[in-house]
């Protein structure tokens, strides 16, 4: 069973246990919340539980021992909290545990299977303590902390107090004897931190507990987020996925590649088409009766100081009533962006608008208007993109976007052929053969996911 990536809300009721005969269980990536039942122990069969991505509380039920089928078990990004149970070292055919990004206390259990496990487990999870091969504190009986205390208490204040008056006599002494020779002492500049650290918890809150509503998209190591935090600063929060070895391998060729990425142009611009055709869907979708703009084109595409798109001037907007595809008009839009119908007959619809949106697109990554001096008589900005499709296609492309200088050419330039076919697709002569603006909105979100990765690869 798998009900991962939804907006499931709620608890876990406790009738989970009666699904006795189930192998696999996969509800990661939902809201539930509450306590873990413990009649999940019940399900002798199941080898495969991932509850990740959740907001679920309170511990670790000891019935889970009872889970002799295990082979993985997910509970990272959670909220719970407790002990490890040690019963948890009878589950011998367990293979892979992750309970990072928890709240939980105590000792990692020693014995099989834990002694297999990595430190990737347990990455994050409160105040865990155990073995050196876990990478956490290491654990102290509550007898060695006993005499810890002691000296705590009693030896240490007295050394602190030696060390101090002899510090201070050194001091005093060196600058007795350094008092003629006025010696100018260098002192180096204080470390300015211009990096702001952040909990995890923060980064919880920021995304919604990373849910569904905040999803940007998913790639082959992680899943990203939108995080509004707040002081006001919105953020993308990439989630590597765990159960991927090559996720923490490639932290930090991420980290250098964003951090000293030369394509910011390209992805900007990325953003604000994606933000236009998101406009454009709720223009159609967003109440029962459709809006149909009549006049997009860049300079109608507004950018507030977070570059984020906005479309504006709905002075000849049309309104289809529901159950109508089409209306007429006699206002025009502008030359160059106005669909064929649009131009001859004064045919409104939205695939009117999505082809104005296409036009949009090809002017975006071209840097060349509809209405440039290059196109005359029989030549068009969308014949000169498609004549340079097949075997040009990086010869049409703004030169601000992508340089052939620039290390990550290689890779970049697969996007531009998928994004000029998409708008070749909004820009189809006939309106039945247009992309609905639904589907190029999925294909868009899907290209900015595969410009980010490429840009990421070492």
């Amino acid at each position: 069973m798998d009900l991962s990536s939804n907006i499931l809300i709620g608890s876990l009721p406790p009738e989970i246990g009666n699904l006795k005969h189930i192998s696999e269980l996969y509800l990661s990536e939902n809201q539930f919340t509450g306590e873990l039942p413990s009649t999940i122990g019940q399900l002798q069969s199941l080898e495969s539980l991932d509850l990740c991505q959740n907001r679920l509380q309170g511990p670790i039920p000891l019935s889970f021992s009872n889970l002799i089928s295990m082979k993985s078990l997910n509970l990272s990004q959670n909220d719970l909290s407790g002990v490890i149970p040690k019963s948890l070292e009878k589950l011998s055919d367990l293979k892979y545990l992750n309970v990072s990004f928890n709240r939980l206390t105590g000792e990692i259990p020693t014995g099989e299977p834990f002694a297999n496990f990595t430190p990737e487990s347990f990455r994050q999870s409160g105040a865990l303590c155990g073995a050196p091969q876990f990478h956490v504190k290491a654990y102290k009986s509550h007898r060695k902390l006993g005499k810890i205390q002691i000296v705590l208490k009693f030896i240490v204040p007295s050394v602190v107090a030696l060390v101090v008056v002899g510090v201070a006599l050194l001091i005093w002494w060196l600058q007795f004897r350094n008092k003629k020779k006025q010696i100018p002492i260098q002192v180096d500049p204080p470390i300015s931190i211009t990096h702001r650290r952040i909990s995890y918890n923060e980064i919880l809150y920021a995304t919604n507990h990373f849910s569904e509503g905040n999803l940007i998209g998913k790639g082959s190591i992680g899943t990203v987020y939108k995080g509004t935090f707040s002081d006001g600063m919105i953020a993308a929060v990439k989630v590597f996925d765990l159960k991927l070895q090559r996720a923490f391998a490639s932290f930090d060729v991420e980290y250098e590649v964003i951090h000293n990425i030369c394509h910011q142009n390209l992805v900007k611009i990325i953003s604000i088409v994606i933000d236009v055709a998101s406009a454009l869907e709720y223009l159609y979708h967003g109440s029962s009766t459709s809006v149909v703009h009549c006049d997009l084109k860049p300079s109608n595409i507004l950018l507030d100081e977070d570059m984020v798109a906005h479309v504006a001037d709905f002075g000849i907007t049309k309104l289809l009533p529901e159950n109508k595809s089409i209306t007429h008009t006699k206002n025009l839009g502008t030359i160059g962006y106005m669909a064929p119908e649009y131009g001859l007959a004064g045919v409104v619809s939205i695939a009117g608008d999505v082809y104005s949106y296409g036009i949009l697109l090809l002017e975006t990554f071209t840097r060349k208007k509809p209405t440039d001096d290059l196109f005359v008589g029989e030549v068009s900005l969308k014949s000169w993109v498609f004549e340079s499709f097949s075997s040009a296609v990086m010869d049409v492309v703004d030169s601000n976007l992508v340089s052939v200088e620039e290390e990550n050419f290689t890779v970049i330039q697969i996007f531009f052929p998928s994004i000029f076919k998409l708008a070749l697709e909004c820009t189809s002569e006939l309106p039945e053969e247009r992309i609905n603006i639904e589907d190029a909105l999925v294909r868009l979100k899907k290209f900015k996911t595969i410009v980010l990765e490429n840009l990421m690869r070492p």
